[in-house]
């Protein structure tokens, strides 16, 4: 356990580029197996006109937000990526917040979705993430925005795997009694992040873009650590 800053240059940059050692933390032919939690949650992003995305229209404005990884909760989930990173394999180091600690834990990402499906009828973009050794927890993450053609319909769609990983004791029993309904939690503030950017971006409002120290991006934008910050207790990597 240390007490440190996350969003300093030196550290959050250091924590990040170690992450590229790092490996996906379950097999893909265990995941989803007894004991995972199975999650899909949806969350309504208003309409625009049937048929294609419009250009500029919600769809668009979605997408990219959910590429930026603007929709997170910055009370539950931080994350820091470099811009200049393809979207397909890109590390990110999210900064958990829970029981009153900040957890540091990789992700990468390793599937990006640009297709069709229900024969044509729904339009779908997205990405997914694994989690890595030292996650508190172990499975994929999938955050796809969808437009019902027929409709004009446009959704953020959240689809999870998960179960916690090999944690000490004492974080074992604090994931036992909040983390379940941590994660809830964050399922649910996303889709009001989501919504509210969204519906600000088609009545005009430009978009917020990625912000942070040259090459190295803090998201969601906007967000800046409490000048009190190092005095909170940070540990990296909590999972075995």
């Amino acid at each position: 356990m240390v007490h440190t800053r996350l969003f300093t240059r030196r550290g959050h940059t250091a924590a990040l580029d170690r992450l590229a050692d790092r490996a996906v933390n379950f097999d893909e032919d265990e995941l989803g197996g007894p004991g995972w939690h199975h999650d899909e949650v949806r969350h309504d992003l208003g309409t625009e006109g049937p048929g294609d995305p419009e250009p500029g229209g919600r769809w668009e404005i979605a997408c990219r937000l959910v590429r930026d990884y603007e929709f997170a909760a910055p009370e539950i989930i931080r994350a820091v990526y470099r811009r200049s990173a393809p979207l397909l394999g890109r590390n990110m180091l999210l900064e958990g917040r829970f029981l009153g600690l900040r957890f540091l834990m990789g992700v990468r990402v390793t599937s990006v979705v640009d297709t069709d499906r229900e024969d044509g009828q729904e339009r779908v973009w997205g990405w997914a993430y694994d989690t890595l050794q030292g996650h508190l927890e172990r499975g994929r993450m999938i955050y796809e925005v969808v437009k019902h053609r027929s409709t004009g319909r446009v959704e953020f769609v959240l689809r999870g795997r998960s179960q916690p990983a090999d944690l000490g004791p004492v974080l074992r029993l604090g994931w036992a009694v909040f983390g379940r309904r941590t994660q809830l939690r964050f399922y649910r503030r996303c889709g009001e992040q989501i919504a509210r950017l969204v519906s600000e971006g088609a009545a005009g409002t430009r978009p917020p873009e990625p912000r942070g120290d040259g090459d190295v991006v803090l998201a969601p934008s906007g967000v800046r650590p409490h000048p009190l910050e190092f005095l909170t207790a940070t540990r990296d990597q909590p999972g075995a």
